[in-house]
């Protein structure tokens, strides 16, 4: 399935632990054109282990495009916690104050432990560590719904893009239909106007039907574009069997558009007559649609 280079997903859920501990988990990814595959990590602090491992598995499922991922992780709710004592700051504290009663008469030294424990830094409260990999373990399953549903946006979008690419490849088709119809009329055209032409120079009915066949066997020759068309309708071919088999098919699709534009090119560089010049500018305008949509093909 061919898929677009932008999306977007998101996924909120309580992990919940085989010990019944909770913690809210909110996975948000979505990305942009790029010509390579880019993955930008923000995952909530004290959690950036996980980073990696889910990296990896994005990158693995994906062929193209920047990509945004956010992770917020919540602390566990019945998360233990570690309370810690610097001991050498109590002291430096209780120092300070024995110094300050020593110099100061009158002013008594009654330093007590619960007046200690006020003092910045003395008691310290931290949550214990928690496993790696239980978290990314309670992770993953809220990256793997954020991820699918970023993934179907994508193809969604890509699908819309692919039906829009094939009706203007079929409004090209017949736009090459009607230039393959009219250029040999054009050569008889041409061999018409060369005939009244050499009948005013001649100043006669007798012409010469040799020397007009000839020249416009040369004319038809030099504005002959059955190779080209030929060419431009086995690139539409190629097109639809890469749109069909899906993928990331983004590049090959921009190398077959520049081919066909070389094609039109070369078309347009041969053609005399305005109303196929024209033509031309149209199947060129077409392409240039399509290119536009390809750009964000992944």
């Amino acid at each position: 399935m061919v898929r677009s280079m932008t999306g977007y997903g998101r996924c909120e859920m309580t992990a919940e632990s085989q010990t019944g501990d909770t913690r809210n988990i909110v996975v948000e990814i979505k990305s942009v054109n790029h010509r390579f595959l880019e993955v930008g990590m923000r995952v909530t602090r004290d959690f950036s282990f996980i980073e990696d491992p889910v990296r990896k598995f994005i990158s693995s499922r994906l062929g193209r495009g920047k990509v945004d991922v956010f992770i917020s992780v919540g602390s566990s709710e019945n998360a233990e916690s570690e309370v810690g004592v610097n001991v050498p700051l109590a002291k430096a504290y209780a120092d300070a104050l024995a110094r300050l009663s020593a110099e100061c008469p009158g002013v008594t030294n009654d330093v007590t432990a619960s007046l200690l424990a006020r003092y910045p830094d003395v008691i310290t409260v931290r949550k214990k560590p928690e496993d790696e990999e239980t978290i990314l373990a309670e992770v993953m399953p809220a990256v793997e719904s954020a991820l699918g549903d970023f993934i179907a946006m994508r193809e969604a979008e890509g699908e819309r893009m692919k039906a829009d690419v094939l009706s203007r490849a079929e409004t090209i088709l017949s736009i090459v239909g009607e230039i393959e119809q009219r250029a040999p009329q054009i050569v008889l055209e041409y061999k018409s106007r060369l005939t009244e032409r050499m009948k005013e120079l001649l100043e006669s009915a007798s012409v010469d039907e040799q020397r007009i066949a000839t020249e416009a066997a040369i004319f038809a020759d030099k504005i002959a574009v059955d190779e080209e068309t030929v060419r431009l309708r086995s690139h539409f071919t190629q097109m639809n069997d890469v749109l069909s088999n899906g993928g990331a098919v983004g590049r090959k699709l921009d190398f077959i558009v520049q081919e066909m534009n070389r094609e039109a090119n070369t078309i347009g560089s041969k053609i005399t007559d305005a109303t196929l010049a024209h033509k031309v500018v149209d199947i060129k305008a077409e392409l240039e649609k399509i290119r536009e949509q390809i750009q964000n093909i992944e």
